[in-house]
């Protein structure tokens, strides 16, 4: 019996363009991993004498709903243009190397606009060689469900290979799209903002640990792949910050600072070291809001990042706990592949090992941010009993409302100073404690603490005067009896009513009566 021969239909094209992405902005991502990894060909072959001189520049024009991406790498011959740009699945590159090897991603573009156009020409040539593809014929044609065609024919129905003079000293590749629909990636500040976080660029300059990351990745003999990226000129920089905000991005505050930040390896059974990364250290107030676009530990592999903030949520113990530090893990070894749709990395041996030993350093991480609260809550015993007793001196000048108030303030005096002991004590045994058992515990300790050991002894009950001052002894319009009326009154008042507002009453019935 003769074999069938096997036939590829046309709805594979969809699944690899039209419906690859659920987050268009990833075709942007795409497009800078292949250019990334021509200017890193280029350095190899001597075209460019370093990263630093390539090139990617991204122009997003609304009106016109175009988007231009050009580098300035080594560029396609153009006897391989159309074997290249048109083959799908069939990438010559190292999978173990290169940060985009499947064959798949340059068409992600075709989802989002009428006509997608690559242009390029490589030095020493005088040819300058374009491939459109007409988005709209192969929506058409895969839509149409009455036809059943073949993939390979449909791909060369919807494009069209021409080509044209141009200098023999030019090297590049361009991707033009045509038409774009799609709003968000018309939005060049959300554009920006998003390559920020996952393209692989250079720290922000305001940014005062960069030169402390550089040179652990250099002392280490890890890279650290950076590429000069504009978006409409605008030179891309990651977004970390030392400052961390509450609130919206028009309207925010600071609400804590990163004064420190830890490295750490991530080891396979051999001790080898298949990715490595930097968190930062802050009091860890609470989870970072979502105005800190840097939040989260970011999973990388090549500088570019790994799915969106939440990739390694599922390696915490709580899902929230990645969001309490700024961060990333650089993934090293060649078999910490990224999938086709660079979500997260194939499943194999390398990756469970990955997994196992990251999961450990976050447990680290989910007992630092526990312990910051922890060391938080006692300082806050220590710093009530100070409030308290600087209340009950203001009090003292004032007057209190009668002897029940005395009273009343005495004894949270005395149980609020016992919390404060209680507390202090437990600070000096965890001082001791973290010297020897975690260095990030003890920044953490430092920060919210102090250096010095707390100390609740010298805070005390202020001296009490010879008499009682009560509030009535200045209103001197009233006999004695009146003023121990009022005196009851103003204690029903306390009783009654929020402190905040029974002060205010207390005080408008005392310049009504004065």
């Amino acid at each position: 019996m003769a074999k069938s021969q096997t036939k590829i239909g046309k709805d594979v094209i969809e699944s690899l363009t039209l419906g690859m992405y659920e987050d268009s902005k990833f075709i942007f991502r795409e497009y800078i991993q292949n250019s990334a990894d021509q200017i890193d060909r280029a350095v190899e072959e001597g075209l460019l004498d370093s990263l630093q001189d390539g090139l990617i520049d991204i122009n997003i024009n609304y009106n016109q709903k175009k988007i231009t991406i050009t580098d300035n790498a080594t560029g396609i011959k153009s006897s391989k243009v159309q074997s290249t740009l048109k083959d799908i699945a069939k990438s010559g590159k190292d999978r173990t190397k290169n940060k985009g090897f499947r064959g798949i991603g340059r068409l992600g573009g075709l989802a989002y606009c009428d006509t997608l156009t690559f242009e390029t020409s490589a030095e020493g040539e005088s040819t300058k060689s374009t491939l459109i593809w007409d988005s709209q014929k192969l929506k058409a044609i895969i839509n149409n469900r009455a036809t059943k065609e073949d993939a390979i024919k449909v791909i060369d129905d919807v494009t069209e290979f021409s080509t044209s003079k141009e200098d023999k000293s030019e090297h590049y590749f361009k991707v033009i799209l045509n038409g774009v629909s799609n709003e968000v990636l018309l939005d060049k500040d959300d554009i920006y903002s998003y390559l920020s976080m996952v393209s692989p660029v250079p720290y922000s300059k305001g940014f005062i640990y960069k030169s402390r990351i550089y040179k652990y990745a250099k002392e280490n003999n890890q890279q650290i792949d950076e590429y000069k990226i504009f978006v409409n000129r605008n030179q891309v920089f990651k977004n970390y910050s030392t400052s961390i905000y509450a609130g919206e991005s028009g309207n925010k505050k600071k609400v804590d600072e990163v004064y420190d930040i830890e490295f750490f390896d991530v080891d396979d059974e051999n001790g080898d070291i298949i990715a490595w990364g930097w968190y930062s250290i802050s009091k860890f107030e609470k989870v970072m809001p979502s105005v800190n676009t840097a939040r989260s530990i970011r999973l990388r592999k090549g500088n570019i990042q790994i799915g969106l903030e939440d990739c390694l949520t599922k390696l915490f113990r709580e899902p929230r706990g990645t969001k309490y530090f700024f961060g990333e893990v650089h993934a090293v070894d060649a078999e910490l592949i990224p999938n086709a749709r660079r979500d997260y990395f194939l499943d194999n041996y390398t990756l469970k090992k990955f997994e196992k030993s990251l999961k450990q350093k976050f447990d680290e991480l989910h007992k630092l941010y526990y312990f910051s609260s922890k060391v938080r809550n006692e300082r806050k015993k220590i710093d009530e009993l100070k409030k308290l007793s600087k209340e009950i001196k203001q009090k003292s000048k004032a007057g209190f409302t009668d002897q029940h108030e005395e009273k009343k303030y005495q004894d949270k005096f005395i149980k609020t100073k016992e919390k404060a002991e209680k507390a202090a004590n437990e600070l000096i045994k965890t001082k001791e404690k973290v010297k020897v058992a975690s260095k990030a515990q003890q920044k953490v300790f430092d920060k919210i603490i102090g250096v010095e050991e707390p100390n609740v002894e010298k805070i005390r009950v202020p001296k009490a005067a010879k008499k009682t001052k009560f509030i009535t002894d200045d209103i001197s319009s009233l006999n004695r009896k009146e003023k121990k009326l009022v005196s009851r009154i103003l204690g029903v008042i306390d009783n009654v009513l929020p402190k905040d507002l029974a002060n205010i009453l207390k005080e408008k019935i005392k310049e009504e009566l004065s």
